[in-house]
């Protein structure tokens, strides 16, 4: 495909995940990316077992595309060397402890006025303001600390962490968007920028939505497992063969579900006409809803849901997602070269029907250097 970033260089002081998964998405839409490590590498490298190739498979699948090269900033001619290379790229990004890029002379102010083209990309763990702002902080920390960990999970149960990385990758994903803003500024005036994104904001920006609500009603919705704070019906329900989950999310989709329960006139009832009823009900229904779909198997319901078009689906497995027709379909996942694991194909977004990114490998320790 087109590479749309195609000539725009980089340079990644990543590591982790948040700023490697940055360097990632632009490298699959085409910017020649050098990734800088310590001389012993990423520490995500070690983030394992699995390995592949002496490699945990984590920082294979977010370092894709890139050319690796090492410094130690304490060596001042390695220093050198990559300030002059920061210098000759259109973009640096970064995510080292909040103490580092001052202590070393790679800091934004330093940069800018130095080379005042540089789009300078400063990913922190808790932003550029505040008494935190060189608080270091990792994934499970910030879902902590911004408050993520206490909405999610089964309300019979204690709080639990999200599964996946969102905090990182979402980070990740806001600073490249930042990145390709920054550059179409530039377009327009010629000066670089200094972008700014953080963990914690990040974090922040999940919660929004119950910020939100708290700011009006003064008070916190239980945590609602699969269910949804404000929406009833918006649940898995269990079927004699497993978990389904069904989203009729407004008044003309919940007469349907009804239908499909057999039970159209609950929609007319005084009691569950609107979503306001409903939820003040919520338990009495949902309880309803239970007996009745407990009864049949998830494809009974699923049928009579798709043939009215109430949105549902099964709770997968990952395993079982990887037998989606679906999944094969859009062909997200694939193994790019021999040895390789499955991983991610490309970016979940296409340009003129083709998907960014795709077959690129991680890169060595080192891999490049000499060589850029």
């Amino acid at each position: 495909m087109s590479k749309p970033l195609e000539g725009l260089r980089v340079v990644e002081f990543g590591q982790n995940l948040a700023g490697p998964y940055c360097g990632q998405i632009l490298a699959f839409l085409g910017a020649e990316v050098v990734k800088v490590e310590r001389p012993e590498g990423d520490d995500a490298r070690k983030w394992g077992p699995p390995f592949v190739d002496g490699a945990a498979t984590g920082f294979i699948a977010l370092n894709r595309g890139k050319k690796s090269i090492t410094c130690d900033l304490a060596e001042v001619g390695q220093r050198e060397a990559l300030i002059e290379r920061i210098g000759a790229a259109d973009v640096f990004v970064h995510n080292l402890r909040a103490d580092v890029p001052a202590k070393f002379g790679i800091d934004g102010p330093t940069l800018r006025k130095r080379f005042p083209k540089l789009i300078y990309a400063d990913l922190s763990a808790f932003g550029n303001a505040g008494p935190w702002k060189e608080r270091p902080g990792y994934e499970p920390i910030i879902q902590a600390v911004a408050g993520l960990i206490s909405l999610n999970g089964d309300p019979s149960g204690p709080a639990a962490r999200v599964g996946v990385s969102i905090i990182d990758l979402s980070t990740g994903m806001w600073t490249a968007i930042g990145i390709l803003a920054a550059l179409a500024r530039r377009n327009t005036t010629g000066e670089g920028c200094l972008v700014g994104t953080s963990l914690f904001e990040s974090g922040l920006m999940w919660a929004s939505n119950h910020v939100a609500q708290y700011s009006v009603t003064g008070r916190m919705p239980p945590r609602q497992g699969t269910g949804h704070p404000t929406l009833t019906p918006y649940q898995a329900f269990e079927c004699s063969d497993g978990p389904l989950m069904v989203c009729p999310g407004n008044d003309r989709l919940w007469r349907k579900f009804a239908e499909a329960l057999g039970h159209p006139e609950w929609p007319d009832e005084p009691r569950f006409r609107t979503n306001v009823d409903r939820l003040e009900r919520r338990e009495l229904l949902l309880g309803m809803i239970a007996d009745i779909m407990k009864k049949q198997s998830r494809a009974h319901w699923s049928a009579r849901l798709d043939a009215l078009g109430v949105p549902n689906g099964p709770l997968n497995s990952v395993p079982q997602v990887l037998e989606l027709a679906q999944t094969a379909a859009l062909g997200m996942f694939a193994k790019p070269y021999p040895g390789s694991p499955a991983l991610f194909h490309g970016l979940p977004l296409s340009l003129d029907g083709e998907r960014a990114g795709g077959t690129e490998k991680a890169p060595r320790i080192g891999e490049h250097d000499g060589e850029v």
